[in-house]
């Protein structure tokens, strides 16, 4: 029935910072852009090497995002990455806070977690072979 995720949409409190973001610090590819007059709100498509997407939204004063103490619904968004050291400090060579990097206790793969503009918690999820 259900084949893949196809993309998950974020709504953003600052459009140009989160652009800039997604764009430049993690590199994805803009498809689309549509600004909605009737909205006063942006959709930003960005594309990810596997065919997922990134939907970016943009509203006029969107409610914070409830994270700490963590609520119920989406926890993070988890990226797959070859080489995590190197992603590491590509973000952090931008300013990017990121967390300690820790082992994953089943598979024994290292992630690392780190915030987007508005406090998403992302994450970056080291693929090897095991």
């Amino acid at each position: 029935m259900l084949k893949r995720i196809h993309h998950v949409a974020i709504i953003c409190a600052d459009y140009a910072v989160s652009k800039y973001f997604y764009t430049q610090c993690l590199g994805l590819k803009i498809i689309a852009e549509h600004y909605r007059a009737e909205r006063d709100s942006y959709k930003l498509d960005l594309a990810l090497p596997d065919g997922g997407q990134i939907e970016l939204f943009s509203f006029p004063s969107p409610p914070a995002r409830p994270s700490f103490p963590e609520a119920c619904g989406l926890r993070h968004l988890a990226f797959a990455v070859d080489d995590l050291d190197d992603c590491v400090q590509a973000l952090a060579a931008q300013g990017i806070v990121l967390q300690a990097i820790r082992v994953d206790e089943y598979t024994g793969q290292r992630f690392v977690f780190f915030t987007d503009p508005d406090g998403l918690p992302l994450e970056l999820y080291e693929c090897k072979p095991a």
